[in-house]
């Protein structure tokens, strides 16, 4: 009798009733249906606990499980929907209202990421473990390869040069450190597996190496050499690009070993840390989305999130040479923060229930997605629209990137972490960030095409112009 209960997401083998098929098979024959906690048949191909019940689109539960979210924080996002109308309307009403239409449409950019973060997860619940956080990390960063692709577009080369750093010092540092901090605070001690500290520690010095390499070669050149600017330019260019190709197979190769060749072993780590979710049972039996609406939900937020990253990226001028605000402030600290929202949620409301490993995979996930495949990703869209984009950072976003690593990775080197741990990433990710409000946007360039690295928009009055 124990047997025949459905208890967690046990799947109970149905014989299939051949009375009525027209056929007197001479064996008996099994279709074998999989039943989920919930009662409800599982479709090919899903996994039990991602099973809704339902097919196509129910207008009403769909608004309903998209206002619940995954969690109290995610449901506070969604109290912004209502300035995402505001801010597209201000924005072609108003153009005049620049720090207004700044404001708006960043706060707006909120709940769109909530949206699309929330999606993705809904999405992941259907897939195997290994491959659902692969890919719900992947979805978390939609955002900010959209933001990405359009400051790319508008030339803004400074300003996502900081944003790609700035995008991995937010998640190393500011979302790890809230990971240790509030699951320190809820327990003494949490625990991680080597498997999931050690490979992300060993993909971000690979990371971190290979972004340095120009802007050390950069330095090199232009103090010990008679290279001309042209032939330096030219030189940092190809080895950015030759550098973003080697940092693409790079990510290709982790992909194949977390899904395919140690997929298991991601699976078991996974799966253990769902088993000690204090809230799994009742998480279990919320309403799932359908597959399509995941696919409707994805496509509404990706949409909102383009038109509202254009409209914040046309305003970075003002803000930088009206406002007085640095470049380095706007890419390292501003575009990171809302772009990688949903993900920092995540992974916190992970670290709150002490499912520690699902919250190191997706803040190293993220990180590992923005360094090896986001970056190198700019740079080749770049190379395909004929523009000159580098990674030629500045000396101290490089000096800055390299300790953090250092630091990150000395923190994860015992797979234990505590309050105390995660209090001093924050408060060095809050160093980094003060130390960027001051610093001063860079120097008139001289007018020549291979100046790279520098915003070319000018805003007409402004205290610092970025460019000639």
């Amino acid at each position: 009798m124990g047997r025949s209960k459905l208890n967690s997401s046990r799947s109970l083998d149905v014989p299939h009733d051949h009375s009525n098929d027209g056929i007197s098979p001479v064996l008996p024959t099994l279709s074998i249906r999989k039943i989920n906690h919930r009662g409800y048949r599982v479709t090919t191909g899903i996994q039990p606990e991602g099973e809704s019940g339902r097919s196509g689109i129910h207008l009403y539960k769909f608004l309903k499980i998209c206002w619940r979210s995954t969690s109290g924080a995610s449901r506070l996002c969604n109290i912004l929907w209502p300035v995402v109308p505001g801010a597209i309307a201000v924005t072609w009403a108003r153009p005049d209202l620049h720090v207004a239409i700044f404001a708006l449409n960043y706060l707006a950019m909120v709940p769109c990421a909530n949206l699309s973060g929330f999606a993705g997860q809904e999405l992941a619940r259907k897939l195997q473990k290994a491959f659902g956080v692969l890919l719900e990390t992947t979805l978390g960063s939609v955002v900010e390869i959209v933001m990405f692709m359009v400051l790319v577009k508008s030339e803004h080369y400074r300003v996502i040069q900081d944003a790609v750093l700035g995008s991995i010092l937010a998640t190393q540092l500011l979302c790890l450190g809230m990971c240790f901090a509030v699951g320190g605070s809820r327990y003494e001690e949490q625990q991680f597996s080597e498997a999931v500290g050690e490979v992300g520690s060993d993909l971000l010095l690979t990371a971190g190496f290979g972004l340095i390499i120009p802007t050390v070669f950069h330095a090199a050149v232009s103090s010990e050499t008679n290279a001309s600017a042209e032939e330096t330019a030219n030189a940092v260019l190809h080895i950015s690009r030759i550098t973003s190709i080697l940092l693409l197979i790079s990510y290709a190769i982790y992909v194949c070993f977390q899904i395919r060749t140690h997929q298991s072993i991601y699976d078991a780590i996974f799966e253990a840390d769902d088993r000690k979710h204090q809230s799994r049972h009742a998480d279990l039996h919320k309403d799932k989305l359908t597959f399509t609406e995941c696919l409707i939900a994805l496509t509404i937020s990706i949409t909102l999130v383009t038109i509202i990253a254009i409209s914040l990226v046309g305003q970075i001028s003002f803000i930088v040479g009206a406002c007085h605000v640095s470049d380095s402030f706007v890419g390292l600290i501003l575009v990171p923060l809302v772009e990688k929202f949903a993900e920092h949620l995540t992974a916190i409301n992970e670290a709150w229930d002490n499912q520690m490993n699902l919250a190191l995979a997706h803040v190293l996930g993220a990180t590992i997605q923005t360094s090896l495949f986001n970056a190198p990703l700019v740079v080749l869209v770049g190379w395909g629209l004929g523009l000159p984009m580098n990674l030629s950072f500045s000396l101290f976003n490089i000096a800055v990137l390299i300790l953090a690593i250092l630091v990150v990775g000395n923190f994860l080197r015992d797979q234990r972490s505590n309050y105390l741990e995660g209090s001093l990433c924050v408060l060095v990710y809050i160093i980094i960030a003060v130390a960027a409000f001051w610093y001063p946007n860079p120097k008139q360039a001289p007018t020549d095409t291979f100046t790279v690295g520098i915003d070319k928009q000018i805003f007409t009055g402004a205290a610092t112009p970025l460019s000639t």
